[in-house]
C-alpha cells in the first residue's frame, strides 16, 4: 500500500480530485489517500484576537459569558470541516481509489506530521489557494512541511470553481 497524505484547505473539487489521482495512476501498488482538513478553533481565535488588540482586560470577563456561543460556533465549524473531509474522501473513492479522512484542531503542520507518522505516509500533497505573502517568506504549509518531514511534499493550487465554470 502506498500512503499519500493530503492536507487540504477546503473541500476537494472534482477537478482537483482528478488531478491528485492522476499523479498516482501508474503506481504498481494500491494507493490509500489520507485527507486531513485543519479545523479552526473558534474560542482560541477570539481570545487571540482580543489579546492581539490589547483589550483582554476589557473583554476578558465578558468572554466567559460567550462560551456557549463559542461552543455553538465550534460545532458549526466542526460540522463543516467534517463535511468537507467526507465529500473529499467520497470524490477520491468515486475515482476508484481508497481514501479516508478526518479533521484536526491542532496546528496544520503538527496535524500533518502526526498523520504522516500514524499512516506511515510516503508522500504529502498540500492543496491550497494561492498565499503569495506566506509563500514569499516561506511561512506557508508546504515549506513548513518540507522542514518537518522526510517525505516528498508537493504543493498544488486549488482550481477556482468560478474560473472553471466560466472557461
Amino acid at each position: 500500500m502506498y500512503d499519500v497524505v493530503l492536507l487540504v484547505e477546503q473541500e476537494l473539487s472534482e477537478p482537483d480530485a482528478k488531478r491528485v489521482v492522476e499523479l498516482h495512476q501508474d503506481m504498481p501498488e494500491p494507493v490509500l489517500y489520507h485527507v486531513l482538513v485543519p479545523c479552526h478553533n473558534a474560542e482560541a481565535g477570539v481570545e487571540a484576537s482580543i489579546s492581539a488588540l490589547g483589550t483582554a482586560d476589557l473583554y476578558g470577563p465578558g468572554l466567559a459569558g460567550q462560551r456557549e456561543d463559542l461552543a455553538e460556533a465550534q460545532k458549526a465549524i466542526d460540522s463543516e470541516a467534517k463535511g468537507c473531509s467526507g465529500r473529499s474522501v467520497q470524490r477520491l473513492r468515486d475515482l476508484g481509489y481508497q481514501a479516508e479522512g478526518g479533521i484536526s484542531h491542532d496546528r496544520p503542520i503538527d496535524a500533518l506530521v502526526a498523520t504522516v507518522q500514524a499512516s506511515r505516509g510516503q508522500e504529502v500533497i498540500i492543496l491550497t489557494r494561492p498565499h503569495i505573502v506566506a509563500e514569499f517568506f516561506h511561512l506557508d504549509w508546504t515549506n513548513s512541511a518540507r522542514r518537518h518531514l522526510g517525505v516528498p511534499v508537493l504543493h498544488l493550487l486549488e482550481h477556482d470553481p468560478q474560473e472553471a465554470a466560466a472557461g
